[in-house]
Parts: C-alpha cells; structure tokens; sequence
C-alpha cells in the first residue's frame, strides 16, 4: 500500500473509533458538548466547513481514481498466451484497486455520518440544558409561590388573629359598656336611697321637734292644773 493510501486507511480507522466513541454511552451528551465547545474546538469550528469540504473533496478524488483503475482492469481481455506473472500483476492491480475504492467510498461514508452524530449530539446536549435551565426556572418559579403562598398565609393568620382581637376588644367593650351602665344605675339607686335616708331623717327630725313641743305642752298644762287644785 502507498502512503497516501496508508494515510486513507489511518484516517478511516480514526473514524470508526470516533463513530464507536460517539455511539457507545462512553460520556454523556452533555460532556461530550462540552468538549465540542471546548476553546481548541471552537477555533476549528470556525473553519469547520472548509475543512469539510476540502476533506470531503480529496476523497472523492481518490474515490473516482480508484474506480477509473477498477475499470481499467476490469476490462483487461485475457488471452492464452498471457505470463502467469503478468495475469497475477493484473489481479493484483485489479485487488488493489478495490480496496482502494472500499476504503475511500467508507471514509467518505463516516465523515457524513460523524458530521451527523455530531450535530445531533450537540442538540441533544442543548435540549439537556435547556430542560436543565427550564427545570431550575420551574423550581425557581415553584419556590417564590410557596413563598408567597406562606406569605399569604402569614398575612391571613395576621389578619385572623387581628379579626380575633377586635372581636375581644369589642366584646371588652360591650362589657365595659355593660358594667359602666350598671355602675350608674347603682349610682343612681344609691342616690335615691341617700335622698330618701335624708327625706326620713327630716321627718324624723320634725317628728322629733313636734314630740318635745307636745312635751313641753303637756307639761305646761299639768303644772298649770295643780295651781289650780292646790287654791
């Protein structure tokens, strides 16, 4: 084998472990988006299409040479009087350029099929983190409404036990307002047992006065008839 033939075949089998490496769960999507973003990777991306291209046409060259040799021995007319040496030659040229073909027809293949893998790995990789990012916004989003659900119910405890205080303060007042009119109507029954205590102790008093002015009337009156009896 040539050495630009040898070079072909490194590069397909470089392909086939990169395929393997990409199809078998070696890393996940997200690793392997990493490395695809990976500052050496990025400087070649940027170029990425023009290596593609270029690699893709340097195939293709080889591709189409190695079916003009396959043509050209194939059309090879064997005759009887042809050297065993040189119709072995010619097979061997003919077997050559098979393989020729095989391996540049495969590696034209996998460079189509790892652009491909690559690409639907890196949307992979990207729904990954955009679910990742919805996820933590979702989580986000369900944290700050238990929050302010806590919060409300907070603020509806408060408002409860602010509703339960003014119903005690208003029963304490109707209470208050109870007792102060009971107060006063005790007030008022002590005032008129005060006036009718003093309305008794005049007539008591004028009672007392009119009994020593009988007594003393009487007592006039019985000196004045001795007097009278003794003359």
């Amino acid at each position: 084998m040539s050495l630009v033939w040898t070079l072909i075949a490194g590069f397909l089998y470089a392909e086939i472990a990169l395929v393997l490496l990409l199809v078998l769960p070696v890393a996940s999507p997200y690793r392997w988006n990493r490395f695809f973003k990976s500052k050496f990777l990025a400087l070649l991306a940027q170029q990425a299409h023009i290596y593609f291209f270029l690699i893709m046409g340097v195939l293709v060259l080889f591709l189409l040479e190695a079916i003009r040799e396959m043509r050209k021995y194939s059309n090879y007319e064997q005759s009887g009087e042809v050297h065993l040496n040189v119709e072995m030659q010619h097979s061997m040229r003919l077997f050559r350029a098979q393989r020729n073909f095989y391996i540049s027809g495969f590696a034209i293949f996998l460079v189509l099929v790892i652009r491909r893998l690559v690409t639907l790995v890196s949307a992979q990789a990207n729904l990954l983190a955009q679910s990742e990012a919805s996820m933590k916004q979702a989580q986000s989003a369900t944290a700050a409404a238990r929050s302010l659900m806590e919060d409300k119910k907070t603020e509806k405890a408060k408002e409860a036990g602010e509703d339960t205080t003014l119903n005690e303060l208003n029963k304490l007042r109707e209470r208050v307002q109870e007792l102060t009119s009971e107060l006063n109507r005790e007030k008022k029954d002590k005032e008129a047992v005060k006036s009718q205590a003093e309305s008794i102790n005049r007539e008591y008093d004028r009672l007392t006065e009119e009994y020593s002015k009988l007594e003393k009337r009487i007592t006039i009156g019985g000196g004045t008839t001795t007097g009278s009896k003794d003359d």
